[in-house]
Parts: C-alpha cells; sequence; structure tokens
C-alpha cells in the first residue's frame, strides 16, 4: 500500500497487477481487481480525466463490496466509503473538475492485529 499512499499510482497498479494475474480467477481476484481498478482511477485524476476515474471508481466498489468488512487486513468498508465519496465528488460536477480543489488524495490503512 505504500506506493498508493505515495500517490503512485501507476506504480501501485503495476504491482497489484503481478499479484492478481496468478490469481485472477481465484477467490481474491475481483478483491485485487478491485484495487487495481481504484489504483488506475486515481492515475486517470491524476492527469486530470473525470470520466475515465468516476468509471473506474464505479468498477472497483462492484468488486470489493462483495468482499468482509475486513480483507487481507484492509478495512474494506473505509475504502468503500472513500469511493462513494470520490464518485459523488466527481460525479456531481456539471463543468470541469479541478481534482486539486476536491481534497487530498486518499491512503489506504492495513489494521494491524494486536
Amino acid at each position: 500500500m505504500s506506493v498508493f499512499n505515495q500517490q503512485l499510482y501507476f506504480e501501485a497498479h503495476e504491482v497489484l497487477e503481478q499479484i492478481w494475474l496468478p490469481q485472477r480467477s481465484g477467490p481474491d481476484g475481483a478483491f485485487y481487481k478491485g484495487l487495481i481498478q481504484l489504483a488506475g482511477a486515481f492515475v486517470h485524476l491524476q492527469k486530470n480525466r473525470v470520466g475515465p476515474a468516476a468509471s473506474l471508481l464505479r468498477l472497483a466498489q462492484g468488486n470489493l463490496k462483495e468482499y468482509p468488512e475486513i480483507h487481507h487486513s484492509l478495512k474494506l468498508t473505509a475504502v468503500l466509503e472513500m469511493i462513494e465519496q470520490w464518485r459523488e465528488k466527481l460525479e456531481s460536477k456539471a463543468v470541469p473538475v479541478d481534482i486539486f480543489s476536491i481534497g487530498p488524495f486518499p491512503k489506504l490503512a492495513l489494521l494491524v492485529e494486536t
């Protein structure tokens, strides 16, 4: 998650894709695909491509919502809430959006078991 949190979304996409490819048909396939789509959405946002970003956020939401509240130490309820907030921001704008004016880029945090 560190590359995502450093706003290196293309690199996060590449790392996640390497994890996803061997297990894309397995039980975690949609989970990693959703995270790839999430990273891809922010690649588009960095290039100020609002439409494709919103589309990828919708796809990510669809893939991630099927998993439990916490999956692989990632609190998906928080991730899904963040996706919904960004979608609302992007989809509510009738004019082109300056993504830097709608809030800081998100960070993902893994839960640490104690």
